[in-house]
């Protein structure tokens, strides 16, 4: 139903709007409404000094004045329910400016019964993993990770689509530099074959 959606608008001319801003690019109700219309439990968001970068930059946490996160943190958007987000103790602030609250973990055991509890409750998370790494772009979440939510008895699946929809579409600003800069093409090309 939501890529449905989605198509139908592109069909129609219609351009998809993005949220961005320098605080956040993530609009959490139209995520939730993508992850239940795709029958997931939620998107977990993780990164690692900067390895991900699809998280990095939806959540903004790379934007924030004068942070940089040198520890791990994650950041789940379920499909129903306020967000939550689990981050080192040393760096408490690096999801604070999402909505949601956020707990803390300072050591492995803490992190492990941090993610556990983060994720208690949910059957299939989306990550930013593609199986047999069939699309590199998308895989961004280690294998150790990966098997450190499965272990909580999670499955995980790829984000691509919900990344296609919430991180690669454009905005009106996107799409008006495109055409500008495409019709500037096309009148090169006339006038180089004139």
């Amino acid at each position: 139903p939501a890529r449905q959606a989605i198509l139908e608008q592109m069909s129609a001319g219609k351009h998809l709007e993005v949220v961005s801003d320098a605080t956040t690019a993530l609009d959490v109700p139209a995520v939730q409404a993508a992850l239940r219309a795709d029958g997931l439990d939620g998107w977990l968001l993780y990164d690692f000094r900067g390895l991900n970068s699809i998280a990095a930059d939806l959540t903004a946490v790379n934007r924030q004045s004068g942070h940089l996160a040198t520890r791990r943190w994650y950041y789940l958007i379920p499909a129903t329910g306020e967000p939550r987000g689990l981050v080192h103790a040393i760096e408490r602030n690096s999801l604070a400016h999402l909505p949601g609250a956020t707990d803390r973990y300072a050591g492995r055991d803490q992190l492990e019964a941090g993610l556990r509890r983060l994720l208690q409750g949910l059957g299939r998370v989306a990550m930013e993993y593609s199986p047999n790494c069939a699309i590199p772009y998308v895989s961004r979440v280690d294998a150790g990770t990966i098997e450190l939510v499965r272990a909580a008895g999670v499955e995980v699946v790829s984000s691509g689509d919900l990344i296609q929809r919430f991180a690669s579409a454009w905005n009106r600003a996107a799409i008006a530099s495109h055409e500008e800069a495409s019709e500037k093409l096309y009148r090169v090309k006339d006038r180089a074959f004139d």
